[in-house]
């Protein structure tokens, strides 16, 4: 049972990481080859030499990458290694399944083409990176920097991918280098979006006198509340706040509740970039190793 299991996450997460990655191939291929722009890490510096020589972007992609699995094995362990060949494998196949997408480019635009660039790659890698994948690339080089030098794994990678921006603009001009970057915000922006997930929520703290009256209040309408136990610092009266996570439309309908039954509440509302739970959504795709080491503990 338990195998079966582990058997079922694991083919769910490739099934993920197989998606991503097709789905970032097919934004290279129809938004950003046709208009000659690049996308961050290996695969930017594979454009560039397509640019130059029509060399399939995947098998240089997947050649690129290889002294970096080589190190990453050495450095960063064979579990970390299986994974990232497999997400580069995927990704450098489905770069080259992709290219017949470059004749049914549907927009003439560099800023359209880096908009809608960056949007798709970034839905791509971002399902990648929620499935606990990786497609290689700068990836490996940031991480090995951050365990052995403590370096900054984005800076690191932002500090390549610039180098990358600078050669496309000494080679190919600095316009397709500016809509270039204005593709790895929007693929950024987009990426992280994916990651952090779409329910996005708001917490509120709420300090009162009647907070009691305003859990019931809260509950209501049909929300799960929770108190904390605090201490004013000047008073030293302890006193319970009440914490509760709600949706964005039902922030207005909170604030009613709290200023109805006290005026003088102190409210702080703050952005909950995911909630898993009841009432909420469930987690994503859990690892091998927690699912074994949970279903063993449950037995």
């Amino acid at each position: 049972m338990i195998q079966l299991r582990l058997l079922e996450h694991r083919l769910l997460r490739y099934v993920g990481i197989t998606m991503g990655c097709l789905i970032a191939s097919c934004s290279i291929n129809l938004f950003l080859v046709p208009s000659h722009l690049l996308t961050g890490g290996a695969t930017g510096i594979a454009m560039i030499v397509y640019y130059l020589t029509h060399l399939p972007i995947g098998v240089q992609t997947f050649a690129y990458n290889i002294p970096l699995l080589m190190a990453a094995w050495r450095l960063l362990g064979k579990g970390y290694t299986c994974d990232v060949v497999i997400g580069t494998a995927i990704f450098s196949f489905c770069l080259d399944f992709t290219k017949p997408l470059n004749a049914y480019a549907p927009v003439n635009d560099y800023m359209l083409a880096a908009i809608f660039g960056g949007v798709f790659n970034g839905i791509g890698y971002g399902i990648v990176f929620r499935m606990n994948g990786s497609t290689g690339g700068f990836d490996i080089v940031g991480a090995i920097a951050k365990k052995f030098y403590s370096f900054n794994m984005g800076g690191v990678i932002f500090g390549f991918n610039c180098l990358v921006m600078l050669a496309a603009a000494f080679m190919f001009g600095v316009a397709p280098a500016m809509f270039t970057l204005i593709c790895m915000f929007m693929n950024a922006m987009v990426t992280d979006k994916v990651i952090a997930g779409f329910n996005s929520r708001k917490a509120l703290l709420i300090v009162s006198n009647q907070a009691e009256s305003i859990a019931e209040g809260i509950m209501e309408v049909g929300r799960g509340v929770t108190f904390l136990h605090g201490q004013g610092a000047f008073t030293r009266r302890e006193r319970n706040v009440v914490f509760v996570v709600v949706t964005l439309t039902q922030v207005a309908k909170m604030k009613m509740i709290i200023n109805a039954i006290d005026p003088d509440a102190f409210v702080i509302i703050m952005s909950a970039s995911e909630v898993m739970g009841h009432g909420f959504s469930s987690p994503g795709v859990k690892t091998g190793a927690v699912i074994h080491r949970y279903s063993n503990n449950g037995r």
